[in-house]
């Protein structure tokens, strides 16, 4: 079987040439793709949509009104078509994939950043500012706090992780001693 990533890539790639040339923008667009990703997340509307005694029509209706925002009617064919082909609910690995193809369109990624302590904004600034001179990309930051890292830092950006934390390095510094 095809991994999930493959098979969304050519709806997140159609999504975001349409969304690429809507007048909306493509912020707004990854919201709306965030909203549908999460409303197709939802446990209990997964089992609906795999309820063999709905047809399309019905999944499409019941999908749609769970949706909080005024759908387009662009959105609203990608969704039947999503339907149609029975990939509604990947729609979060495509909305994952959309706002990859995004970020590279406009040149940033997601930092994700993990300290053993809580960061100043101060701090968060600084270490963004050196990231983006070492990778080159425009960085949105989210910063979370993992006391077991004891102290230091951890940034994953793409697939790309820097780990400055005295977890790893006690990790190395074992696997050292070990070798």
């Amino acid at each position: 079987m095809a991994e999930l990533s493959t098979v969304a890539r050519p709806y997140a790639e159609a999504l975001f040439s349409a969304a690429r040339d809507d007048k909306a923008g493509l912020p707004a667009w990854a919201d709306l793709i965030g909203e549908l990703a999460q409303v197709a997340g939802n446990p209990d509307v997964r089992e609906a949509m795999t309820d063999p005694r709905l047809g399309d029509a019905q999944r499409i209706e019941l999908f749609t009104g769970l949706v909080k925002t005024q759908l387009p009617q662009a959105v609203r064919n990608f969704i039947e078509l999503l339907v149609a082909n029975d990939r509604l609910l990947l729609l979060p690995v495509i909305a994952k994939q959309f706002v990859a193809l995004k970020n590279r369109h406009e040149g940033t990624a997601q930092a994700e950043i993990t300290s053993a302590f809580e960061l100043s904004d101060a701090q968060v600034k600084e270490l963004i500012e050196a990231l983006e001179t070492k990778f080159g990309l425009k960085l949105k930051p989210s910063v979370t706090v993992d006391k077991s890292l004891i102290g230091g830092v951890r940034v994953a950006v793409g697939d790309q992780v820097l780990d400055t934390s005295v977890q790893a390095q006690l990790a190395r510094l074992r696997d050292t001693l070990a070798a």
